[in-house]
C-alpha cells in the first residue's frame, strides 16, 4: 500500500467511526500543490529551457510558492528536446510524482507527444509556450490549456499584413523544418498572399544548422522585397551572424518569426540585430507600465532582460494560480481545475491588459509590430511600432470554416498561387 492509499483508507476509517472527517479531501489539504515542470535543458534550444524555469520560479517565488494557504511543490524535468524523452518524463511526473498538473515544453513535437499522453490521464496540461496550432484547433484535447501561451501561426499573419503596407510585394522564407516552423510560415504566407504578395521560395533546414551559406547564397540571388525567417535558440544567433557576415543585412529587409529577436537570442549579440522587425504579443521594450514593472523586477533578479520563454511561464503560473484561488486550492477534481482556468481572465498580466481565452482554449491578444533597438546602455530589446488590437488564432477566418482546411505543413502553406 502506497502512501496516497494509506491516507485514503485511514481517512475512511475515522470517517466511519464518526469523527466527521472527509476522507481524502480533508487529508488531501494539507499535501503541497505538485507542479510539474518540463523543460529542455539540454540541447540546441537549452538557454530558452533554463529561462523556462526562471520564469516559473519567479513567479511561485512571488507568492512564496503557496495558493490559496496549499504549498506549492515544483518538480523540474528535462526534455531534452525529444519527444520520447518529454513522454517518459511526463509518465515519471504524473504516475510516480503525482503532480496535480503538467506544464511547460517548448518544442512543438515534444508537447504534441505529451499532449497525446495526458488525453489518456485527463491530467491537466497548462502550456504557455508549445504552439503547436492542432491543440487548440482541429485535434483539440479538453485539458490542454494555453494559459498565457499561443498558436503558432498568429502573430506572423498582422506581421504579413504590415508587410503588404510596406509595399513589400515579393518574399521568401526560410525555416526549421518542424511543426511551429511550417505554422509560422504558413500564417505569414496565407496573409501575405491573399493580399496580393507572392512567396517566391520557401526554404527548409533541419533543428541545430552549423552552415547557412548554401541558404543565403540563393537567398542572395533572389529577386524579392524581404525575407520572414523562421528559427529558435542557436540556429537564430547563427542565421543572424551568417546573414550579416554575407552582407545580405541593409539590402534584404529581415523579417523575424518572434522567437528570432527573443532576449535569449539577442542579448549576446551586436549590432547585425539591430533594424529586425517581428511580431508578438510581449515586447520587453514597452512602455506599458506593467511590463516595465515585470521587466525591472526580472532584470534585477536574474541579471538580464527576460524572453519570451520567462515571461510566458511566469503569466502562465500566475494565470493558473489565479483559477486555483477561486476554487479554493482544490485542485484534486481535475474537471473543476480545467474548467476555473478556462473561465479566468487574467487581469493583472504583465501585459498591461486583460486577457481572455477564445472558445478554444487559446488567448486572445494585441500583437506588436516589434523593432530590435539599441538601448542606452548598449543593450538591444524589441519596442513595439504598430499594434493590431484582439488578434484571434483565426486571424480573420470563420473558425469552423477555417479549420475545415488542411493544417499547415511543409507542404500546404495556405498561400495562393500568383
Amino acid at each position: 500500500m502506497d502512501r496516497r492509499q494509506f491516507l485514503q483508507t485511514t481517512a475512511a476509517g475515522l470517517a466511519a467511526a464518526g469523527t466527521g472527517l472527509q476522507p481524502l479531501r480533508a487529508l488531501a489539504q494539507g499535501e503541497p500543490i505538485r507542479v510539474g515542470l518540463m523543460a529542455p535543458l539540454t540541447g540546441v534550444i537549452a538557454s530558452g529551457g533554463k529561462e523556462m524555469v526562471e520564469g516559473t520560479q519567479f513567479w511561485f517565488e512571488k507568492i512564496n510558492y503557496q495558493i490559496a494557504g496549499r504549498k506549492v511543490e515544483l518538480i523540474i524535468e528535462d526534455d531534452a528536446s525529444n519527444p520520447d524523452t518529454a513522454l517518459q518524463k511526463a509518465r515519471r511526473l504524473v504516475e510516480q510524482n503525482n503532480v496535480h498538473f503538467l506544464t511547460g515544453n517548448l518544442l512543438a513535437n515534444t508537447g504534441l507527444a505529451v499532449a497525446n499522453y495526458v488525453k489518456g490521464t485527463g491530467t491537466p496540461y497548462f502550456i504557455p509556450i508549445i504552439a503547436a496550432d492542432e491543440l487548440t484547433q482541429r485535434g483539440r484535447i479538453p485539458n490542454v490549456i494555453r494559459t498565457a501561451g499561443y498558436s503558432g501561426s498568429a502573430f506572423p499573419r498582422p506581421l504579413a499584413d504590415w508587410a503588404l503596407k510596406q509595399g513589400y510585394k515579393r518574399i521568401a522564407t526560410i525555416s526549421q523544418d518542424y511543426t511551429f516552423g511550417h505554422e509560422q510560415c504558413g500564417g505569414f504566407s496565407q496573409v501575405f498572399t491573399e493580399g496580393g504578395g507572392t512567396i517566391v521560395q520557401q526554404f527548409w533546414h533541419p533543428l541545430n544548422t552549423a552552415d547557412f551559406s548554401p541558404y543565403l547564397g540563393q537567398i542572395a540571388d533572389l529577386k524579392i522585397d524581404a525575407i520572414f525567417v523562421m528559427e529558435t535558440g542557436a540556429d537564430a544567433t547563427r542565421f543572424t551572424q551568417q546573414f550579416n557576415s554575407f552582407g545580405l543585412k541593409g539590402k534584404i529587409p529581415l523579417l523575424g518569426a518572434m522567437n528570432m529577436t527573443d532576449q535569449s537570442v539577442i542579448r549576446t549579440m551586436g549590432p547585425e540585430v539591430e533594424g529586425i522587425i517581428s511580431a508578438a504579443h510581449f515586447a520587453e521594450g514597452s512602455d506599458s507600465p506593467a511590463t516595465k514593472e515585470f521587466v525591472e523586477a526580472y532584470t534585477k533578479k536574474y541579471e538580464k532582460i527576460p524572453s519570451l520563454y520567462g515571461f510566458s511561464m511566469y503569466s502562465g503560473m500566475m494565470w493558473v494560480s489565479r483559477a486555483i484561488e477561486k476554487l479554493g486550492g482544490k485542485v484534486e477534481d481535475k474537471a473543476a481545475l480545467i474548467d476555473a482556468v478556462l473561465k479566468t481572465e487574467l487581469t493583472d498580466s504583465p501585459l498591461g491588459k486583460p486577457v481572455k481565452l477564445d472558445a478554444y482554449g487559446n488567448p486572445i491578444y494585441d500583437v506588436y509590430i516589434r523593432k530590435v533597438t539599441k538601448r542606452p546602455d548598449g543593450k538591444f530589446w524589441n519596442v513595439p511600432v504598430e499594434t493590431y488590437p484582439a488578434v484571434s488564432q483565426f486571424w480573420k477566418y470563420d473558425p469552423e470554416a477555417f479549420m475545415k482546411e488542411p493544417a499547415f505543413s511543409r507542404t500546404y502553406q495556405g498561400a495562393k498561387k500568383s
